[in-house]
Parts: C-alpha cells; sequence; structure tokens
C-alpha cells in the first residue's frame, strides 16, 4: 500500500512538474516554451535492419531492381535514360548526360553507394569522374577515384577541391577516407538550400557530408552554384525542388542503394526554432497554440486551475482577445483571495505558492508584471512569510 501511495505522489509530482508553465516561455525565435509539453514529439522512424539501409520514411530511388531504375530515373529533359541496369547497379554510360530522378526534392538527407571501376584508366580527373548532384544540378559532391592522389605525385596528380567528398570547386574534404577503387564508397549527405527572402540571401544553404562514415564537409555553407574553373556567387534558385542527379562524366561508375529523406527548410522550422526561425511564422504558430489551450479551459469556472490554464495561454500570445479572457478569470480569482479570512488563506497555502511559481515564471521573462492578482499573490506570500 506504501508503495502504491509513493507511485502516485511520484505521478503527481511529475504531471505537476512538467504542465503548464515550467521553462522559459516562446520568444520571436522559438514557437515552444523550454521543456514544454505543447512541443510536437518527434515522429517515430524505424532504422534500416542494416546500417545504411532505409528507414522506414525514406522514399526509396534505387533499391537494386530494374522496375525501380525505370520508374524513378529520366535523362535531363525528362525521358527514357540512357543509363544502365547492370546486376543491380546503375551504371553511367558515355555521351548519356546525367541521370536524375523523377521525383525532385529540396532539403533532404541522401545516402547513396558509388563504385569507381576496378580498372581505372588515367589519371586526376580521369579516375572514375561523376558526382552527385541536389536541387537540379545546382551542387555538386565530387565522386571520383582518389585513393591515391596528391597534386604533387606527378603520377596522378589532382586538385584538393575536385577529390572525393569535395563540394566541386569550393571546398576540399576534411580528410580523404577513400577506399580502393572497385570497392563501394558510400555517401551520407545532409543539404540544406539556400533560403531567399524576395532577391534577399537570409542563408546561403548548406552541406554536411559523410563519406564511408567520416564527417568531409562540416556544414559547408555554400559560395554558390558549384561550377568548372570559377568561383560562383549564391543565387535564388529557379525553384525550391529539383532532382537528384548522378553525372556522366565518361567514366563507367556505379551506383546503388540511393534513398533520401525530405527535411524541413531550417528557415521555416518553426517547431524547432533557430536563428534563421521566421519570426511571422513562430507568431503564427504561437498564436495557434494559444488558440487550442484557450479552447480547453472551463470559463465556467473560476480557479487556481482556470489562471494557471490562462497563464499558459499567455505565454504563447498576450494580444488582445487572450488578454480580455485573462482580465475576467483572473479577476474573479483575484475577488475570491481578497474575500478569505486569513485561515482559509493558509489553507490554500500550496495552491497560492503553485500560482506564484507560474507568475515566476512569466516575470523572468517580461511578462505580466501588471497583472493584479500576481501583485496579490505576491502580497500575501510576502505578508505570510512563506518560503
Amino acid at each position: 500500500m506504501k508503495k502504491l501511495i509513493l507511485a502516485s505522489a511520484v505521478a503527481g509530482l511529475s504531471a505537476s512538474l512538467f504542465a503548464g508553465l515550467y521553462g522559459d516561455i516562446p520568444t520571436a525565435k522559438h514557437a515552444w516554451a523550454v521543456h514544454d509539453t505543447n512541443r510536437p514529439n518527434p515522429v517515430k522512424v524505424t532504422p534500416g535492419a542494416q546500417l545504411g539501409q532505409p528507414p522506414s520514411d525514406a522514399i526509396v530511388l534505387f533499391d537494386g531492381t530494374e522496375e525501380s531504375f525505370k520508374k524513378n530515373w529520366v535523362d535531363g529533359k525528362g525521358e527514357r535514360t540512357k543509363w544502365k541496369f547492370v546486376n543491380g547497379t546503375l551504371e553511367s554510360v558515355n555521351h548519356a548526360g546525367n541521370i536524375c530522378s523523377r521525383q525532385e526534392f529540396g532539403d533532404v538527407q541522401l545516402h547513396v553507394e558509388w563504385q569507381a571501376p576496378i580498372k581505372v584508366e588515367g589519371y586526376g580527373q580521369g579516375r572514375g569522374n561523376s558526382g552527385v548532384f541536389v536541387l537540379g544540378g545546382m551542387y555538386e559532391i565530387q565522386v571520383l577515384d582518389s585513393y591515391e592522389t596528391n597534386p604533387a605525385d606527378m603520377k596522378n596528380p589532382n586538385y584538393a577541391d575536385g577529390q572525393a567528398g569535395a563540394v566541386y570547386g569550393q571546398n576540399p574534404p576534411l580528410v580523404n577516407p577513400t577506399r580502393k577503387p572497385g570497392e563501394w564508397q558510400v555517401y551520407d549527405i545532409i543539404f540544406h538550400q539556400p533560403v531567399f527572402e524576395g532577391n534577399e540571401c537570409k542563408h546561403p544553404g548548406s552541406l554536411t557530408v559523410f563519406l564511408n562514415g567520416v564527417l568531409v564537409q562540416d556544414h559547408w555553407e555554400l559560395e554558390g552554384p558549384t561550377w568548372h574553373c570559377r568561383r560562383t556567387r549564391q543565387e535564388k534558385p529557379r525553384a525550391t525542388k529539383g532532382s537528384i542527379q548522378f553525372q556522366d562524366h565518361g567514366n563507367p561508375v556505379h551506383f546503388r542503394n540511393v534513398w533520401v529523406r525530405e527535411l524541413p527548410c531550417r528557415y521555416a522550422n518553426t517547431t524547432h526554432g533557430t536563428f534563421l526561425a521566421n519570426e511571422r511564422d513562430v507568431m503564427n504558430l504561437r498564436r495557434e497554440t494559444a488558440k487550442k489551450l484557450l479552447a480547453k479551459i472551463d470559463r465556467n469556472k473560476v480557479g487556481s486551475q482556470q489562471v494557471k490554464e490562462i497563464l499558459e495561454v499567455l505565454s504563447y500570445c498576450d494580444e488582445k482577445p487572450f488578454m480580455d479572457v485573462a482580465s475576467k478569470i483572473c479577476g474573479g480569482y483575484l475577488a475570491k483571495l481578497e474575500a478569505l479570512k486569513p485561515r482559509e488563506l493558509d489553507e490554500r497555502k500550496g495552491t497560492i505558492k503553485d500560482l506564484r511559481h507560474n507568475y515566476d515564471v512569466l516575470w523572468r521573462n517580461g511578462k505580466a508584471k501588471d497583472c493584479p492578482l500576481g501583485k496579490k499573490i505576491e502580497q500575501i506570500i510576502k505578508e505570510k512569510n512563506w518560503r
């Protein structure tokens, strides 16, 4: 029986701690309070059975079957590609042009495995050259046999920003973790597209790349579209979505196990809140949350529970419609407190201190400083010397 009572007490304490106002309240950049129980929980995703296999929310673009090859891949004109389906892989064909995903994507997590030919002819950029492009060909992560390469090595000279793992022409990989030609290499790529408001670039976009499980691009902010032999400036993309593409560069490079997960744009991702968050979108989400919380309040009653609930509403949005309801609820409860005798106040010590906690959260965040009920609660606690 004691264990049951203790368990119930702990459960009640947890519910009290994590309900209503608890952590710092929402801001212009954060739609949610710290430790906010109203914040949506992450969607449950089942990981792949083996490392590199698609999770349950992935869009599989190539699974090693000819069906997925024909269904998901076209040439640059949207017509049947001249690339080959060979032993469960996509094989590039000289002069066939890039192979493009039929479906278009914006911000993505992209997984792809690639293989340079076992017998590689030539040197430098002629060794198993291809590329992985995002956003319809605007940005390239280089594909190349870079197992043994060195700009100073006359046997296989190459430039650093054109090696495997490079953001082509912009940033070399941090390290060179490539395997031998003929062995399968693994890319895991996180791409966030540039963000524009009108013609103003708010964020240039970024690429994070793992090659064979090793970080080679650490949130590289894009200077502009990748290009051969010239620098570019970031420009507004023609569209916010584009195809995933693999490059035909004249070498028979193979690709397999291609899947993506669509990611929310960081700028509009009001669920998480970052320095990129759009303040207008954040405020709209806060307002909607306040409306939902307001709808749950039993306005036929005026008690401490209703006060706690309306204070939580105000932490999201203190615009006039919400303030009008707050004035009525808090004013009604203030009248009740003022009518109580000293002994009756003592009986409500826990409730009053609990309400002061809710006000404390608002006060330390610059809200509700002039609320008559809050001032009355503070006065009672001071006069009663309640700790």
